[in-house]
Protein backbone atom coordinates (compact mmCIF):
# COMPACT_ATOMS: atom_id res chain seq x y z
CA UNK A 1 0.00 0.00 0.00
CA UNK A 2 2.63 2.47 1.20
CA UNK A 3 4.27 1.40 -2.23
CA UNK A 4 1.27 2.90 -4.55
CA UNK A 5 0.77 5.59 -2.54
CA UNK A 6 5.01 6.97 -3.15
CA UNK A 7 4.08 6.07 -6.97
CA UNK A 8 1.13 8.39 -7.18
CA UNK A 9 3.37 11.20 -5.51
CA UNK A 10 6.02 10.87 -7.89
CA UNK A 11 3.83 10.58 -11.13
CA UNK A 12 2.04 13.45 -9.44
CA UNK A 13 5.28 15.33 -9.20
CA UNK A 14 5.93 14.68 -12.85
CA UNK A 15 2.44 15.86 -13.95
CA UNK A 16 2.74 19.03 -12.03
CA UNK A 17 6.11 19.85 -13.36
CA UNK A 18 5.22 18.75 -16.96
CA UNK A 19 1.96 20.76 -17.15
CA UNK A 20 4.49 24.39 -15.79
CA UNK A 21 7.12 23.54 -17.98
CA UNK A 22 4.32 23.62 -21.22
CA UNK A 23 2.85 26.93 -20.66
CA UNK A 24 3.30 28.45 -24.04
CA UNK A 25 -0.20 28.86 -25.93
CA UNK A 26 -1.39 26.74 -29.04
CA UNK A 27 -3.88 27.63 -31.27
CA UNK A 28 -6.34 24.60 -32.32
CA UNK A 29 -8.48 25.10 -35.27
CA UNK A 30 -11.26 22.94 -36.32
CA UNK A 31 -13.24 24.08 -39.51
CA UNK A 32 -14.59 27.62 -38.25
CA UNK A 33 -13.62 26.84 -34.68
CA UNK A 34 -10.23 28.41 -33.25
CA UNK A 35 -9.28 27.95 -29.71
CA UNK A 36 -6.26 28.35 -27.69
CA UNK A 37 -4.58 26.29 -25.14
CA UNK A 38 -1.76 25.65 -22.82
CA UNK A 39 -0.03 23.10 -24.55
CA UNK A 40 0.44 21.04 -21.38
CA UNK A 41 -3.33 21.04 -20.78
CA UNK A 42 -3.97 20.22 -24.44
CA UNK A 43 -1.41 17.33 -24.18
CA UNK A 44 -3.23 16.17 -20.71
CA UNK A 45 -6.83 16.43 -22.23
CA UNK A 46 -5.67 14.44 -25.21
CA UNK A 47 -4.11 11.65 -23.11
CA UNK A 48 -7.30 11.37 -20.66
CA UNK A 49 -9.73 10.70 -23.66
CA UNK A 50 -7.46 8.15 -25.06
CA UNK A 51 -7.29 6.81 -21.67
CA UNK A 52 -11.09 6.62 -21.15
CA UNK A 53 -11.47 5.36 -24.56
CA UNK A 54 -9.58 2.30 -24.40
CA UNK A 55 -10.88 1.63 -20.81
CA UNK A 56 -14.23 1.65 -22.53
CA UNK A 57 -13.21 -0.58 -25.74
CA UNK A 58 -11.73 -2.62 -23.49
CA UNK A 59 -14.55 -3.32 -20.84
CA UNK A 60 -17.09 -3.57 -23.94
CA UNK A 61 -14.40 -6.21 -25.41
CA UNK A 62 -14.41 -8.17 -22.16
CA UNK A 63 -17.98 -8.45 -22.28
CA UNK A 64 -18.34 -9.70 -25.15
CA UNK A 65 -16.06 -12.16 -24.80
CA UNK A 66 -17.62 -13.12 -21.81
CA UNK A 67 -21.06 -13.20 -23.50
CA UNK A 68 -22.50 -10.53 -21.12
CA UNK A 69 -23.13 -8.28 -24.09
CA UNK A 70 -24.23 -9.65 -28.00
CA UNK A 71 -22.65 -8.62 -30.78
CA UNK A 72 -24.52 -5.85 -32.81
CA UNK A 73 -26.77 -7.60 -35.16
CA UNK A 74 -25.09 -6.20 -38.36
CA UNK A 75 -21.59 -7.87 -38.09
CA UNK A 76 -20.81 -7.03 -41.99
CA UNK A 77 -22.30 -10.69 -43.06
CA UNK A 78 -24.78 -9.67 -45.89
CA UNK A 79 -27.45 -7.56 -44.72
CA UNK A 80 -28.81 -4.05 -45.95
CA UNK A 81 -26.34 -2.35 -48.25
CA UNK A 82 -23.85 -5.48 -49.03
CA UNK A 83 -22.99 -6.34 -52.29
CA UNK A 84 -23.86 -9.87 -53.26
Amino acid sequence: MRTKIIVFLVLLALLVVFLVQNQQVVTYRVYFWTVGFSQGILVAAVALAGLVLGFVLGTVGRRRKAGRVPPSSDSGRGGAGTAP
